[in-house]
């Protein structure tokens, strides 16, 4: 019997999608619903599990995690990236790491929620319906508006299609911008700094890594125009959390609509929370009925694989 620890299935949903008792005499699952609160937990929780079944990059699979199970002997992320695994120790350990395969286009919708809901003022007046009142702001249009997107891979392209089914101008930059991707999306590129100062809406769409961690500081915010809105459904750590504090106290920018934080789930009593020209989503950005069958359900599979040695969707 092989033992499977389920991370983090925050909705309580897994047997939804998996029925347990078909696999009864192969698996003994048992289902993690809260986050831990540190690694000590963790690994007090996980130490004699066989395979662990990873949701995103809800938990650190840390290098000293890794060295602590010593019985671990497969993780199964969803997604065929998770930058939360620790891969090079996994390689030293033999531990086989499989991924799924994740629908991108649930990211891009709920980027255009947030940039609507901004534009719109949706969360106030939602608000004020619910207490009795009736059109109290008034919104803005998105045609004619520029849209610059940082990241023009498979979800920033997505973007920028639909911003052009609104009539908006749609600019893009990053370090390694494919300027046919660009030319056949009718997309103008143009620098960093340029887009910044032009942009109504600026939405992120680059992989957080080192050249783009703190991508967005004070230094950029002073350069935005201050009626512009800034969307991140990529990951928290783009944006100096810090600097963006200051920023909507200070009215900097017009808003921003964030999915993703430095640290999630969000705590309680983060500043974020707490500002009217912030709307905010608990990293939704894949959280599909689509998008969880295809991670449950493949997760299972690649396990069997794995018992069959014949694993599939090897990552490491």
């Amino acid at each position: 019997m092989i033992k499977v620890a389920v991370l983090d299935d925050y909705q309580n949903i897994f047997r939804e999608f998996i029925d347990i008792d078909k696999y009864k005499n192969k698996f003994d699952f048992k289902i993690f619903t809260k986050p831990f609160q540190n690694e000590d937990e963790a690994l007090l929780e996980l130490e004699s599990f066989d395979a662990i079944l990873v949701m995103r990059e809800r938990t650190k699979i840390s290098k000293s995690l890794i060295t602590g199970m010593k019985n671990l002997k497969y993780i199964i992320t969803s997604g065929m990236r998770n930058k939360a695994i620790d891969l090079e120790e996994t390689k030293k350990r033999k531990i086989i790491v499989c991924g799924t395969d994740i629908n991108s286009n649930p990211t891009a919708e709920i980027t255009w929620a947030l940039i609507l809901g901004l534009m719109r003022n949706m969360k106030q007046e939602i608000d004020n319906m619910f207490q009795g009142y009736w059109q109290t702001t008034i919104g803005l249009e998105l045609k004619g508006k520029v849209l610059g997107i940082i990241g023009l891979g498979k979800i920033g392209s997505q973007v920028a299609k639909i911003g052009k089914a609104f009539g908006m101008q749609i600019v893009a930059w990053s370090e390694n911008l494919n300027l046919s991707i660009a030319n056949e999306l009718g997309v103008l590129p143009m620098s960093k700094e340029e887009l910044l100062k032009q942009s109504d809406i600026i939405s992120l769409h680059v992989v957080l890594g080192d050249k783009y961690r703190n991508l967005i500081t004070k230094k950029e915010f002073n350069i935005m125009k201050k009626t512009c809105f800034l969307i991140n459904t990529s990951r928290g750590p783009i944006i100096n959390e810090k600097d963006l504090v200051e920023a909507l106290e200070e009215d900097a920018i017009a808003g921003v609509g964030l999915d993703v934080y430095d640290i999630e789930p969000l705590p309680q009593d983060h500043k974020l929370r707490f500002l009217p020209n912030a709307l905010l989503l608990p990293h939704l950005g894949y959280v599909t009925e689509e998008n969880y069958s295809k991670f449950y359900t493949q997760m299972v599979e690649n396990l069997e694989s794995c018992l069959s040695g014949k694993p599939t969707r090897i990552l490491n």
